[in-house]
């Protein structure tokens, strides 16, 4: 239902940073659901486990475009938009690595 997770890389960045970590909840009703603005963990064929957030959500397709907020990252303008069943769970707490 829930899981803590720590993040790698900096596709999100400056929002999430590399050693912080989040909570996801994997409650299908609450991942079911989930809009744009919403940050995501998802699984990609080709790029594997990845953290993103949802831009555009496509109810009757069963789609969703994610983007990261580093302007390197790869996300739907690379890949295109995900599946909504390759989605693992919905960040609900994030938790900034320590400084220094």
């Amino acid at each position: 239902m829930f899981r803590m997770i720590k993040v790698t890389g900096e596709s999100l960045s400056p929002l999430f940073h590399e050693g912080d970590y989040v909570f996801i909840t994997t409650i299908p009703f609450v991942v079911k659901r989930v809009k744009a603005g919403d940050t995501i963990l998802f699984r990609h064929p080709t790029y594997g486990t990845l953290i993103k957030q949802v831009e555009q959500a496509d109810r009757e397709q069963g789609t969703l475009s994610v983007i990261g907020t580093h302007p390197n990252s790869v996300d739907s303008r690379r890949f295109g938009p995900i599946r909504q069943e390759d989605v693992i769970g919905k960040v609900i707490w994030h938790i900034p690595r320590p400084a220094g």
